[in-house]
């Protein structure tokens, strides 16, 4: 159902099958989007609309001009085409495009691709192959690169006046912090959100926005309600480790240094051995990031057990282009980026058709993911949390918020206040009922935060209907997304 760019040309293959209406609408870049693509997830607006077993959908939608509007989709990217002047990346034609083909075979038929989704459809996949085979054929093999090297010295030279600007940043920083501490916390209330948005840019004009990034947080700390002075301290802490950590890179071990040059903003290219698995896609969900739209997407690995997150950036204005329906399995390529835990990797090719079905992570206890997040500290200090999945959970209320409870009852785990504030957590405490549920999420120092969730099999195993014996090792296979 989802696939690669610059994935392989997709052979002729049983169909697989085809995303749910909530995987299609998941992919809007906006309520907005959501909206005006569900009016044209029926048949009626369309015409000489279709499918074929390689993944293409196509179809002509009646606008307010004379001619309609062509639209195109490849669901092994998934990439979109269409001959509307909108910016957003699905437009609301592409959405409701595939709103009619998740609707089922009657609503969208299989049949040969016409002449104008063809042109692009060949010319995208052609262009996947000529990648392909670029990455394939080195000057050995008779491969010519495209441009020429760059000159490695020239290299050498910008990443080494970088790295002074990052250090006059860091000591800079290092004298504001002194500052802080010796004025006193309480100053930073009263002198407001200013001084830190001015050293921010200050990080800026040196070239690092991870340091950037982490100044700004600061400034939000005093407002955040009784108890800002300790929160403020324990940031200030981190901070300073990290600008020491830089200001002593060269004493660090590499996969910590790796990890500090990600963390002050320095990005590097992924490097192998790229994972071939069956990847599970969990989560989806966008956040702004100044003037960008970032988006991650998070994968598990069927056969490795692994995980592994997406990143993908959209301009003002644009959605991110990279959108993977949640709950489908791809049988992909990802290659890792340096750095501490290596969670962080890049999507390469996928080999044919993706699968609606696919199993949850195993999964842990409570107990069990809050030493996953400690383990994970060891290798990156200034992580804010660790992906893990909680197996027989049960949320409950407790206090002003919730939590997360074994459903043996021995541990427990509170729900961050952003998990607090969205629908997510009424879908969590609907589909559980009461009962033992499998989430997955990202486990911090503020709480839990949950990404998708699965509902347990109660029926399994000879289980009665009351549900007394839960079988740890039966769930369902549909992916529930809470973000």
């Amino acid at each position: 159902m989802l696939l690669s760019h610059g994935g392989e040309p997709l052979r002729a293959a049983d169909p697989a099958g085809r995303w749910t209406v909530e995987q299609v609408l998941a992919l809007a870049p906006d309520e907005a989007s959501r909206r005006a693509g569900s009016k044209l997830g029926s048949a009626g607006p369309w015409s000489g609309a279709g499918c074929d077993g390689s993944g293409a959908v196509w179809g002509l939608c009646r606008g307010s001009g004379s001619k309609p509007y062509q639209t195109v989709v490849d669901t092994t990217g998934p990439a979109y085409k269409c001959s509307c002047p909108s910016r957003k990346f699905p437009c609301k034609h592409a959405l409701g495009l595939l709103l009619v083909w998740a609707s089922g075979e009657s609503a969208l038929p299989a049949g040969g691709v016409p002449d104008w989704a063809g042109e692009w459809l060949t010319g995208r996949r052609s262009r996947g192959e000529e990648k392909k085979n670029g990455e394939k054929a080195g000057p050995a093999a008779g491969g010519t690169p495209a441009t020429g090297p760059a000159d490695p010295e020239a290299v050498r030279r910008r990443a080494e006046r970088r790295a002074e600007r990052i250090t006059g940043g860091a000591q800079e920083l290092e004298q504001r912090l002194g500052d802080l501490l010796r004025g006193g916390l309480a100053a930073a209330e009263q002198s407001g959100y200013g001084l830190w948005e001015e050293t921010a840019a200050r990080m800026v004009d040196a070239q690092a926005p991870g340091l950037a990034s982490r100044v700004r947080e600061l400034g939000a700390v005093p407002a955040s309600g009784p108890g800002w002075p300790v929160r403020l301290l324990e940031e200030c802490a981190l901070l300073h480790l990290l600008d020491s950590a830089w200001l002593r890179i060269d004493r660090l071990p590499e996969p910590l240094a790796a990890t500090v040059r990600t963390r002050v903003g320095l990005t590097a290219p992924a490097e192998g051995p790229s994972v071939r698995d069956h990847w599970l896609v969990l989560a989806q969900y966008d956040a702004p990031d100044g003037k960008l739209v970032t988006r991650r997407i998070w994968l598990y690995g069927r056969d490795s057990g692994r995980m592994a997150f997406l990143l993908s950036f959209g301009a003002a204005g644009r959605s991110p282009a990279l959108a993977l329906p949640v709950g489908v399995t791809i049988d992909a390529e990802v290659t890792p980026y340096p750095g501490a835990g290596r969670l962080r990797a890049e999507l390469g090719r996928q080999f044919g058709l993706p699968s609606s079905a696919g199993s949850p992570p195993t999964g842990g206890t409570v107990a069990t993911a809050i030493g996953a997040y400690g383990d994970a500290l060891h290798n990156d200090p200034w992580l804010d949390s660790w992906p893990v999945t909680l197996r027989d959970v049960i949320p409950v209320p407790s206090g002003d918020g919730w939590q997360l409870v074994d459903a043996t009852g021995d541990a427990a785990l509170p729900l961050t206040p952003a998990a607090l504030s969205g629908p997510g957590l009424w879908k969590l405490v609907a589909l559980s009922g009461g009962s033992p549920v499998t989430v997955f999420g990202a486990c911090g120092h503020r709480g839990f935060d949950p990404f998708a969730a699965w509902s347990t099999d109660a029926d399994a195993d000879g289980a009665g209907s009351g549900g007394a014996e839960i079988s740890a090792a039966a769930t369902t296979s549909e992916t529930v997304p809470l973000i």
